[in-house]
């Protein structure tokens, strides 16, 4: 049998060079339709999201993965059979989506019950979120950000080098590509106020992130190796961190960050595998000083994925691109973030959800928040038909797309997508 992700593999169903949704992807979501309301697990393939309820009942997917796994709401039951099922599921869904293999190609009956056009299809949340956790990984945008408020002398704090940086965020307000974002309240207090106010956020922020989805729990009390962090890890999707800079302002000190984070999170309803990232793998920037040796690598555990970010005020009809980067710049790893986390053995769920932190590289152009692009509201970003933004405006809709670029085709993210409506 092939390997799945051989670039040579071709699926009889059509897929354009640049779809984000070959055959060597294949990423699991979770979808319904007008006909079959009932949410169930899908994977996408070209236009298309291919039913795996539908090919388990007709005994295609007939290994040990237990009866009704992929009718239900969320890919949690699924992530905890575990990484050889993993494997198994993602062999056995390639092989039968090859051009060459006809159990699936020649039966016509199943394929119209089995293939669901992407249009007639409703995305929903892939997974059932069981903790979030954001960090702050990118050398760039932390240096950014410290310059900003600190001045370059005192960019990075002196922990930064050291460990990666989280908090815990709220898994109540991660929501699915689509969902409309409701602009945050809380105290404000600008610099020339004497006291707080209550209040609609007026510098709203998005943070372009990659989000790592955990499929396998650890006990608390115990510690992680880096191979079994890597085993932990199911895949990634693309994450927006929505910020509210000014109620982050006025909160943050002690304790960091909490109303100005908590409203919303928004991710990409396709989770990307590790496996499908695996030829992709890249070592990131040298860390100086040495990590501690329980935040070691011997592995690559970067990815070279291209990142783009779009902004389409109200009056426009297509966003204009604001930020171009990749994730392979992140300073800490997801991994590492991963086995920071349960180093003071804290537990982790399967569904627990690990923000990358804003990802940014080194040009202007790669900047991946507003508030590092209009450099704290000091200058104004032009959009497009003399439309500039320093914070995002209600009716703002903000488009976020990430790609691994193979050899003629393309591991792919689709898109997240959040527009914003007023306060209430």
């Amino acid at each position: 049998m092939s390997h799945p992700n051989d670039p040579a593999l071709r699926s009889f169903i059509p897929v354009e060079a640049d779809s984000d949704f070959p055959i060597q992807n294949l990423p699991y979501g979770v979808f319904s339709t007008a006909a079959l309301p009932t949410p169930r697990v899908g994977v996408a393939i070209g236009d298309y999201a291919l039913d795996l309820w539908e090919l388990e009942q007709d005994g295609l997917l007939n290994f040990d993965v237990g009866p009704g796994v992929f009718a239900g709401r969320s890919l949690n039951h699924f992530m905890s059979l575990g990484p050889k099922v993993w494997a198994q599921t993602r062999a056995r869904i390639s092989e039968l989506l090859r051009h060459d293999h006809p159990e699936l190609r020649d039966n016509a009956q199943l394929r119209k019950l089995a293939f669901v056009p992407m249009k007639d299809a409703k995305l929903h949340l892939p997974f059932a979120v069981s903790g979030y956790t954001d960090f702050y990984a990118s050398k760039e945008h932390a240096s950014n950000v410290g310059i900003m408020f600190r001045g370059k002398d005192n960019a990075l704090q002196p922990n930064w080098l050291h460990m990666p940086i989280g908090y815990n965020g709220r898994a109540s307000t991660v929501v699915v590509s689509g969902t409309r974002v409701q602009r945050p309240r809380g105290q404000l207090k600008p610099p020339n106020a004497e006291l707080p106010s209550f209040g609609a956020s007026r510098r709203l922020d998005f943070e372009l992130e990659m989000g790592a989805v955990i499929g396998q729990a650890s006990p608390m009390g115990e510690t992680l190796t880096e191979a079994q962090a890597e085993e932990m890890i199911f895949g990634f999707v693309l994450l927006n961190d929505w910020s509210a800079r000014d109620i982050q302002q006025w909160e943050y000190v002690p304790l960091g960050p909490f109303q100005g984070k908590a409203f919303a999170t928004s991710i990409s309803p396709w989770v990307v595998t590790s496996a499908a990232l695996e030829p992709f793998r890249r070592h990131g920037p040298k860390q100086d000083p040495a990590p501690l040796p329980y935040l070691q690598q011997a592995k690559a555990n970067n990815y070279d994925i291209e990142l783009e970010v779009g902004l389409r005020a109200a009056s426009m009809n297509t966003p204009a691109r604001i930020c171009r980067t990749n994730f392979k710049y992140m300073y800490w790893s997801s991994l590492q973030q991963l086995l920071h986390h349960a180093s003071s053995g804290c537990a982790m769920n399967i569904g627990d959800l690990l923000g990358s932190g804003t990802i940014s590289g080194p040009e202007k152009n790669q900047r991946g928040s507003l508030l590092e692009i209009s450099w704290n509201g000091t200058e104004p970003a032009e959009i497009g038909s003399g439309i500039t933004r320093t914070f995002l405006e209600d009716g703002d809709s903000l488009v976020m797309r990430g790609w691994c670029q193979g050899d003629g085709y393309r591991v792919g993210f689709g898109e997240v997508e959040g527009t914003i409506v007023p306060a209430k």
